[in-house]
């Protein structure tokens, strides 16, 4: 088995966890970490710290996982393209959409594999939900609600709860209905004093049709992950916080009285916890990282068109809530219409 040559750029919150999960997989072996501030927390643990990518890049890296904060992922994006190695980056993809047409042109043009750290789809509950979604056990789709709140985690300093947090809902729901962002219509505020919005409350449409309302904020003080779908034969709920998938079912009865029979409506009916396998999503989404690399064409991953889209979108919003109207997308994202 081919031995693959791994390294990454960042050591915060999110490198740490990378760099432990890097370092559980089999056929993959880390060679570097880099980060300017060097190693503070002492979590590289007899691996070479380097103080810049480019020092990095000289140990003859296969891939690289890129956990350093937005501003920079262009910046330590292309120099990796440009070296010939694969990404995966930490989302959002970019700081913005122009960025993320770069990073994605970039690694296009060298065919090599770039994607973007969007966990939430190696979540089990969601990819359960996914697998009984495309097997149309809900039927037609009517509306995804996310909450996604808590409080503000003290490490993000260059971008809003919208990128930071709401792309992880708008990821989430296209993936799940297989449908982009045509209408976006938002509100946010800013409550804690810092540069960017730590509240937003949006809603949104669908190329389908589907309605969409996503309420994310780091105002709370306790977490909520929750995700709701609801179509005609009923709504699944899934906790992404405790990986728990909940059916509740539309209760199928006859109704003899011949007045209000004509009247469609839904009542309260089985309700099913599923059990399901509990594997950490940030290990699933390195495996799935490293089969892509391999060659694995069945491989998951979130490209990064896919997260240049995400970022579209969160543009979007935030632009609606400076103008106090709805914004309409393209279904490729390359227009954008206000209304």
């Amino acid at each position: 088995m081919t031995v693959l040559r791994a390294g990454l750029v960042g050591l915060g919150m999110m490198g740490r966890h990378h760099l432990r999960n890097l370092r559980a997989l089999e056929g993959t072996v880390v060679v570097g970490v880099a980060d300017p501030l060097g190693d503070p927390q002492g979590i590289a643990s007899g691996l070479a710290v380097y103080t810049d990518v480019d020092s990095l890049l000289e140990q003859n890296l296969d891939y690289c996982v890129v956990a350093v904060p937005t501003d920079h992922h262009l910046t330590v994006g292309t120099k990796l393209a440009a070296a010939g190695v694969h990404a995966l980056i930490e989302k959002p993809v970019a700081a913005d959409s122009q960025s993320a047409e770069t990073l994605v042109r970039a690694f296009a043009d060298r065919s090599l594999i770039g994607a973007v750290g969007h966990i939430e789809r190696f979540n089990p509950a969601l990819l359960a939900l996914k697998q009984r979604l495309d097997a149309n056990e809900l039927g037609d789709i009517y509306q995804v609600a996310t909450r996604r709140q808590g409080p503000f985690p003290a490490r993000i300093a260059d971008v809003g709860v919208t990128k930071d947090l709401a792309s992880h809902d708008i990821d989430l729901t296209s993936w799940l209905t297989g449908k982009n962002y045509v209408r976006v219509a938002a509100n946010t505020a800013l409550k804690s004093g810092r540069a960017h919005e730590d509240m937003v409350a949006s809603t949104c449409m669908l190329s389908n049709g589907v309605m969409t309302s996503h309420v994310v904020n780091w105002l709370t003080p306790f977490k909520e992950r929750s995700i709701a779908v609801t179509g005609e034969n009923g709504t699944f709920v899934a906790d992404t916080l405790t990986a728990d998938l909940i059916y509740y079912e539309n209760a199928s009865a006859l109704t003899e009285w011949d007045d209000i029979s004509h009247f469609r409506g839904v009542a309260e009916g089985n309700v099913t916890r599923y059990a399901l396998t509990k594997s950490e999503p940030l290990r699933t989404e390195h495996q799935q990282f490293q089969n892509a690399v391999n060659g694995d064409r069945e491989a998951t991953i979130v490209t990064l068109e896919q997260g240049k889209r995400v970022v579209a979108v969160c543009e979007a919003m935030l632009e609606s809530s400076l103008t106090g109207s709805s914004v309409e997308l393209s279904i490729n994202y390359d227009e954008v219409n206000r209304t």
